[in-house]
């Protein structure tokens, strides 16, 4: 499929550049290699390789990565934890800090799944390990909660979490990162201003798509930067149709901060493994001019 796109840079203000994500572990986790463009651009292509990316990276198989892959510096800030809200009490877990930390990053679970997904240190490669270590060694938080309806109920308690910590830290975006199913909630967060108005960004990893977004005050704002990663042989949602509705909002607002990492040969899960947390919430970061 031909991505005909035009690369744009969205200008960072100087207090941008005030808060990034340090690098941790980057040698291990950056991208492996590039089939097409380079990391900077909206559209990439990733040299995913099930033998390399996995069969050498995990000591069992899509169950434990090796022990290089992960530090358990977070489990000291680790809690399993309950909010009261909507009526009803949400299940969640957290790491980090959350009185004045710099940003919150929530990770939203798809069909079947729960909050100890997004807590896992060896699975999917180590991934949700680095996030946490992001998160814990850079003064930020990190969220998991039990996700029962991926309707209004589940956007209402994500908002609920959203207030809870923002009310800690008023200086922080909320980032939302959502596996498969989940990219529901993403979308409705973004299109309902008042979530949207807490957020810096959103992650889909190997989900879904939205055509009501582009009815929506915040898309029209232009300042929600959203990251689309995918496997190129995911069975589950087409690849094709993700990116052509990338296609189409960049026609629409060729400046809208919006990137699309494609894993060539890479399944469902595969973004949740090789998504570069690093990378793309420090774009976030810059976009936004956090």
């Amino acid at each position: 499929m031909a991505l005909g796109l035009v690369a744009c840079t969205v200008a960072a203000s100087p207090a941008a550049a005030q808060y990034r994500l340090a690098p941790f572990k980057d040698r291990l986790f950056d991208y492996p290699g590039l089939l097409a463009g380079k990391p900077q651009d909206p559209f990439v292509i990733v040299d995913y390789d099930k033998r390399r990316d996995i069969h050498r990276r995990d000591k069992v198989l899509e169950r434990q990565v090796h022990g290089e892959y992960v530090s358990m510096k977070p489990r000291s800030t680790q809690e399993d934890l309950t909010l009261k809200a909507n009526g009803r009490t949400i299940s969640y877990m957290r790491v980090g800090r959350p009185r004045g930390a710099k940003a919150i990053v929530i990770y939203v679970h798809g069909q079947g799944g729960n909050r100890f997904q997004g807590m896992n240190d060896v699975s999917f490669g180590g991934n949700f390990n680095r996030i946490k270590n992001l998160m814990v060694r850079n003064s930020g938080v990190y969220l998991t909660l039990d996700v029962k309806n991926f309707k209004d109920r589940g956007e209402a308690d994500v908002k609920a979490l959203m207030r809870h910590y923002t009310r800690q830290a008023p200086g922080a975006r909320v980032y939302v990162a959502c596996g498969s199913m989940g990219g529901a909630l993403c979308w409705r967060l973004a299109k309902d201003s008042s979530a949207s108005a807490m957020m810096g960004g959103i992650l889909l990893m190997g989900s879904t798509w939205d055509e009501g977004y582009f009815s929506s005050s915040t898309f029209r704002a232009g300042r929600l930067p959203i990251y689309f990663g995918h496997g190129s042989w995911d069975k589950v949602y087409d690849w094709k149709k993700q990116a052509g509705f990338f296609e189409r909002l960049k026609a629409r607002n060729p400046r809208y901060p919006a990137r699309f990492a494609l894993f060539e040969t890479g399944t469902h899960g595969t973004p949740i493994r090789m998504t570069d947390w690093r990378l793309i919430l420090n774009w976030m970061f810059a976009a936004t001019g956090r």
